[in-house]
């Protein structure tokens, strides 16, 4: 890390403006992104989830060019160059670990914004650790220490207090001079494509996680379940996504995981079984009863041969042979200072011993072939074993 702060020495980082400038109209915010087309848009955002199942925007923050603006919600989803520029693979979107913002934009704006570069991810390739936090790197890298105060302040209130504009503003100062530093470093590495490859493909993924029908796969817990008691939990789970949506409430005010797990394994056929569940609200098994025994029948006489089953943990010798692996892939990571969690993520790892051909698993695609090339044919010698 010495070597990467003293690169960024030579970055100059925007001083903090002396007034925070706000845009107050969609024309207005129109015109001021219109400014550097095609330029990298620094770009956060604050919002409230408590008691919602959406996030509540408060605040949208960008930077272009070395000014800065905040817009209020209301203002930035009535500018039309807004909405385009987020969709715009041409126009680089710089954040610091996306997935909440992205989760926003498609769920507030229905959005899936393009282009998107996450700076974290950056950092990451860049030597600088793996899941380093804003404030740390910006402290790290440009010996400035952010005022965190105002983090977990209200941001729907207004007005905004002075504390949370320069907070909010110092969220996406850093943003241009950081990406300057990563790509620098990642430019001399040969690697400054795999950024935008890399933050465009778990952008990818992050999206495909939010569909309803799939959602039942991220219920770890499940894996003992029958392919028919499965084939019922995903029924279940798809049904609660929905409701979730039309109420607007959180997973756990519908029914919680450990709940619906329960339901499919005991198949409930009355509402009076449904009721002997331990832990089954009476309150929910009046609201939903009916319904939850419609999803039960339904699952439970469908084909679920061919559904694709939750991951179990791996046996005992799986769990050697994953060893075996994962030492091949630390050696790459290692020679070539990418964090193992990047290269290889645990779960991504369990798949490839769990379905041992590579065609199968994207290990070998993009720029994870160049940093595993020199590993390549001892992966494959011990998969054929």
């Amino acid at each position: 890390m010495d070597i990467s702060a003293q690169a960024a020495a030579a970055v100059d980082v925007p001083p903090a403006p002396a007034s925070i400038h706000w845009v107050r109209e969609p024309e207005a915010l129109d015109q001021w992104l219109d400014r550097a087309p095609g330029k990298p848009l620094a770009l956060d955002t604050e919002f409230e989830r408590v008691n919602t199942f959406y996030p509540i925007p408060g605040l949208v923050q960008l930077g272009l060019g070395g000014e800065f603006c905040l817009v209020d919600p209301s203002v930035a989803e009535k500018s039309q160059r807004f909405r385009e520029i987020l969709a715009d693979p041409g126009t680089p979107k710089l954040l610091y670990a996306i997935s909440e913002d992205l989760e926003l934009f498609r769920q507030w704006l229905n959005i899936e914004p393009a282009g998107v570069i996450d700076l974290q991810i950056g950092a990451a390739m860049a030597g600088a650790g793996f899941s380093l936090g804003y404030a740390r790197l910006v402290e790290t890298l440009f010996g400035e220490t952010l005022d965190k105060s105002a983090t977990r302040s209200d941001w729907l209130a207004r007005p905004l207090s002075e504390a949370q504009q320069r907070y909010a503003i110092d969220d996406i100062r850093f943003l241009e001079p950081m990406y300057q530093w990563v790509s620098q470093l990642l430019r001399d590495r040969g690697l400054e494509a795999a950024l935008v490859e890399e933050s465009a493909r778990f952008a990818d993924e992050l999206a495909g996680q939010e569909d309803p029908d799939n959602h039942y796969l991220k219920l770890r817990g499940g894996w003992t379940l029958s392919a028919q008691q499965q084939g019922v939990l995903r029924e279940l789970v798809r049904w609660r996504e929905l409701e979730c949506q039309r109420r607007d409430r959180p997973r756990n005010r519908v029914l919680a995981d450990a709940l619906l797990i329960a339901i499919a394994e005991r198949l409930p056929g009355s509402v009076k079984e449904l009721s002997n569940i331990q832990g089954v609200p009476s309150g929910a098994v009046r609201r939903y009863g009916e319904t939850i025994l419609e999803l039960v029948s339904r699952g439970a006489t469908a084909d679920n041969s061919s559904l694709e089953r939750i991951a179990p943990p791996l046996s005992r010798d799986q769990q050697g042979f994953f060893k075996q692996l994962k030492r091949l892939f630390r050696k790459a990571s290692e020679d070539a200072d990418i964090p193992m969690e990047l290269l290889a993520p645990r779960k991504r790892l369990e798949k490839v011993v769990q379905h041992p051909d590579l065609a199968k698993h994207e290990f070998f695609q993009g720029w994870r072939a160049q940093i595993l090339a020199p590993v390549r044919a001892d992966i494959e010698e011990l998969l054929k074993s």
